[in-house]
C-alpha cells in the first residue's frame, strides 16, 4: 500500500519514505508511527494508542513519545508550531489531518524474497544472535535480552529482509558459537553478534555484522552512552541499528552481486564501512 499526501508517499511494502524521487531516512519507530497517523486519519488517536501500536504497550516516557512525534513532523516537512499535517489536540491526543490518497502496489516478486531455492540461503537473510552480557550481572539480563529482541523485531519490519525467530536464537545464549554453523543451521547469510557492558552510569553496546559463510565482519559499530532511561535507550539503540543495518546489508548484497558477475575480483580487499559514527561518541 502507498499513502499518497502532498509530494510525499509512504510506501508501506517497502517501509520507505519518500518525497518525489528522494528516499527519506526515518527510523522503524517513525515510520510505525507514521502509518498509525495515516491509516487512522479519519479519527483522534491518543498517546496510549500510539504506545500500543508503536511500542507494544511498553512503558514509554512521555519525551521519548514527544521526540518521535518531532521526528515524524520533520520527515514530512511539518512543525509543532504549524501542525499542518500531525495536528495535536490537547489533553486528546493527535490527527493526521493531510489530504491522503490510497494506491496499490503492483502484485509482483519482490526482489529479495525469503523463498529459498536449493542451498542457496534467502537473499538478505540474517540471525540475531542473543547479546552477550559482559559484566555477568543476572539483573542485567532483562535490558541484554530486551536489546536482541527489539532489534530482531525491527529488523523483520525490513521489506525483502527473512529473520530467524527470537526462540530459534536463543538456544545459543550463552553458548560459544561457530558463525558459518549458525548461516549453515539456520540457512543465513548473514549473523548479528554483539555485546552489553554496563560500567556505574554509563552503558556500552557493541555489534558485529558477519557474513555467515566467510565469516568475515562487514561492519562494526558500538555505542557509548549514559544511563537514564533504559527503555529510551534500548529504543534509541535499536533505531539506529535497524536503520544502518538496511544500509550495510544493501551494500554487502551489492557487493556480492559484484563478486558473482566478476570472480576474478574475489582475492581484492574491499574498503569497508566506517568504524565509528561521529554523532554517536560523547
Amino acid at each position: 500500500m502507498r499513502f499518497l499526501f502532498e509530494d510525499y508517499a509512504l510506501d508501506t511494502d517497502r517501509r520507505e519514505l519518500h518525497r518525489a524521487t528522494d528516499v527519506i531516512v526515518v527510523t522503524p519507530q517513525v515510520f510505525d508511527l507514521l502509518d498509525y497517523l495515516i491509516r487512522n486519519r479519519e479519527r483522534v488517536v491518543s498517546k496510549d494508542d500510539l504506545i500500543d501500536a508503536v511500542w507494544n504497550g511498553r512503558i514509554v516516557s512521555d519525551a521519548a513519545l514527544t521526540t518521535r512525534l518531532n521526528a515524524a513532523r520533520s520527515a514530512i516537512g511539518d512543525t509543532g508550531e504549524k501542525q499542518r499535517l500531525i495536528k495535536t489536540l490537547p489533553r486528546k491526543g493527535f490527527r493526521f489531518v493531510g489530504a491522503v490518497q490510497e494506491a496499490q502496489r503492483p502484485a509482483i516478486e519482490p526482489v529479495g524474497s525469503a523463498a529459498q531455492t536449493g542451498d542457496t540461503p534467502p537473499r538478505l537473510s540474517i540471525v540475531v544472535l542473543p547479546f552477550a552480557n559482559l559484566n555477568g550481572d543476572p539483573e542485567q539480563d532483562y535490558f541484554v535480552d530486551g536489546v536482541t529482541e527489539s532489534l530482531t523485531t525491527d529488523l523483520s519490519r525490513i521489506g525483502g529482509l527473512f529473520v530467524i525467530a527470537r526462540n530459534s536464537a536463543f538456544s545459543y545464549k550463552g553458548k560459544a558459537v561457530d558463525v558459518r554453523q549458525i548461516g549453515r543451521e539456520f540457512d543465513v547469510r548473514y549473523v548479528l553478534e554483539g555485546s552489553v557492558q554496563r560500567n556505574g552510569n554509563r552503558l556500552r553496546v557493541n555489534v558485529q555484522l558477519v557474513d555467515a559463510g566467510t565469516a568475515t565482519h562487514l561492519w562494526a559499530e558500538r555505542f557509548d552512552k549514559p544511563v537514564a532511561d533504559l527503555f529510551d535507550m534500548q529504543d534509541e539503540i535499536v533505531s539506529r541499528l535497524a536503520n544502518t543495518l538496511d544500509a550495510q546489508l544493501i551494500v554487502a548484497e551489492a557487493r556480492r552481486a559484484e563478486r558473482s558477475l566478476h570472480p576474478q575480483c574475489d582475492g581484492l580487499v574491499l574498503p569497508r564501512p566506517g568504524l565509528v559514527d561521529e554523532g554517536v561518541y560523547p
